[in-house]
Parts: C-alpha cells; sequence; structure tokens
C-alpha cells in the first residue's frame, strides 16, 4: 500500500464538475492500493499518518500532528502510485489491485483513519473521474509504501 501525504491549506475533489469532498487544513492523502496488500499494511499507514509531526508549532518547526492542530483528512484512491515504469515509456499498473480487493481496503482504511484520529475523514469516489484541488502548505509532501516501512 503506497500513499502520497500532502498538508494542504485547503483541498477539494471534484466529480462532473460538482464538488464531491472538500477539507480545510489538513492532509490530501492519495492512496495506492496493489493486490498483496492487506489489512494491517492499512493499520500500520494509519498510525504512521495519524501521528507524523508536519505542522508547525508557534516556533514554526514541524512538531505538531494532525489532531494538535485539529485537521481534517481527505483521502483519494489512486492506483497509478503503482505504476512500473521499467519497461518502455507506458507504464504498467499490473500491480494495482482489483476493484474487489481495492475498494473493501480503501473503505477500511477511511473507517479505521476516522477512527484512529478522531478526525472529520473526506473523500473521492473510487473508480471515478476525479478533479482534486489543493492548495499545498508548505509545500509539505511526503511518500510512504507498507512494504517498506521507511
Amino acid at each position: 500500500m503506497r500513499v502520497l501525504i500532502q498538508r494542504v491549506a485547503e483541498a477539494k475533489v471534484l466529480i462532473d464538475g460538482k464538488i464531491s469532498d472538500a477539507i480545510d487544513r489538513g492532509l490530501l492523502i492519495l492512496l495506492g492500493i496493489e493486490h498483496e496488500d492487506e489489512e494491517m499494511d492499512a493499520d500500520w499507514l494509519i498510525k504512521k499518518i495519524s501521528g507524523l509531526r508536519i505542522f508547525a508549532d508557534d516556533e514554526g518547526k514541524m512538531n505538531l500532528a494532525i489532531s494538535d492542530v485539529n485537521g481534517s483528512f481527505l483521502v483519494v484512491s489512486q492506483f497509478t502510485l503503482h505504476a512500473s515504469t521499467k519497461k518502455g515509456n507506458r507504464p504498467s499498473y499490473i500491480k494495482a489491485a482489483r476493484p474487489e480487493k481495492a475498494i473493501p481496503l480503501y473503505e477500511y482504511f477511511k473507517a479505521e483513519l476516522a477512527k484512529e484520529s478522531a478526525l472529520k475523514v473526506a473523500s473521492g469516489e473510487f473508480g471515478a473521474d476525479m478533479k482534486v484541488h489543493l492548495i499545498n502548505d508548505g509545500p509539505v509532501t511526503i511518500w510512504m509504501d507498507s512494504k517498506n516501512k521507511e
């Protein structure tokens, strides 16, 4: 399971030109699920993301977690995070999970993130053609993979 996390001043998802969901200050999480992922991958990422100290304190240092600033999450499914560009110029998505595996894990991730953090978890719509608008705050962008645990 891979995530690309962006600290945002605000973010929203549009589907068919209409706002599907939106947040103010918080984290935009682009979530990629591969066919080998399990709930334990989601659990590890959720714990790490909830505790990430990437928000500024009164001295401007990144010492605060999202709960310390009463932020929100916006989770958007993104199978392209598992793109392989090893051969040629057309990415392969063979590692990305099929919807029958990915959708339950996506829903699990959102539900458990809400439980762990006790914060608002907004989301996109799995499989939809979405337009994601964000104001990256910092910018702060972090990539994590549950298989590498770096």
